[in-house]
């Protein structure tokens, strides 16, 4: 399943495809029944606003297919995106009443959504999601200060390279291919979502595509179909070591 499919009807949990990477990943049987007693779908159409800055969220919420964005809006208006949601990514903070930025979907989306106080109660009584919300949010701070350095220090090519590379480890994890090797993906991103992303214009984001390209980095079919002949080589484009690093 790629990034952004949306499955006919929502799944169960011993078939969810982000079970593995989810933050219900270490729970047994008796503990999935308790989160499978307070949780729902919601689906989301590309554009449509999940949260708002600043509302109260009465939920909590894995992704389980799409893509969606956050946002935070300046004063004058502006809008900066400020991170990525991908299948198994968590919405909502346990304990905090307000949502701190915009989401909204790229994609079709579909999240299995909690509700939020019954999931406080559980996070009490269930070591096993505890343990793995905070494993997923000591990885969410790596990669924000990872990316920190992205948007600081980085060139154009290597900004690219490295989203592209981040979108396709997060597609083999979810579909437990190696990362290694050659690579096929599609990005949900449009080319206008990249260059708010990673402070760059439409026309650099189109430049360095096409450059990836000409070069052999890449493969492009379609506008989002992308085939990485040599993962390895795209790290290295991205200013990465081949372990990853960042990469979650």
């Amino acid at each position: 399943m790629s990034l952004h499919q949306i499955p006919n009807v929502a799944p169960q949990c011993g078939d969810c495809p982000i079970r593995h990477r989810a933050v219900c990943a270490r729970c047994e049987v008796d503990e999935l029944a308790q989160l499978d007693s307070i949780k729902y779908y919601r689906s989301f159409d590309p554009g449509q606003t999940v949260v708002w800055a600043g509302d109260r969220m009465d939920f909590v919420a894995s992704v389980v297919t799409g893509v969606a964005t956050l946002t935070q809006t300046l004063e004058d208006g502006r809008t900066q995106m400020v991170g990525l949601l991908l299948p198994s990514d968590f919405v909502g903070r346990p304990g905090r009443a307000n949502a701190p930025y915009n989401v909204t979907a790229t994609t079709d989306l579909l999240m299995c959504c909690f509700r939020k106080k019954p999931f406080e109660d559980l996070m009490g009584k269930t070591p096993h999601i505890a343990q793995r919300l905070l494993e997923m949010t000591l990885d969410e701070l790596d990669a924000a200060r990872e990316w920190m350095l992205l948007l600081g220090r980085k060139t154009a090519r290597e900004k690219i390279a490295s989203l592209l590379a981040i979108v396709a480890r997060r597609d083999a994890s979810l579909n437990l291919r190696a990362t290694s090797g050659r690579m096929v993906f599609d990005l949900a991103l449009t080319r206008e979502a990249m260059a708010d992303y990673l402070g760059l214009t439409l026309e650099t984001v189109s430049r360095q595509m096409s450059a990836l390209k000409r070069d052999g980095v890449i493969e492009l079919e379609g506008k989002r179909h992308v085939i990485v002949p040599d993962y390895d080589i795209l790290l290295d484009e991205a200013g990465d070591d081949s372990d990853g690093g960042y990469l979650t």
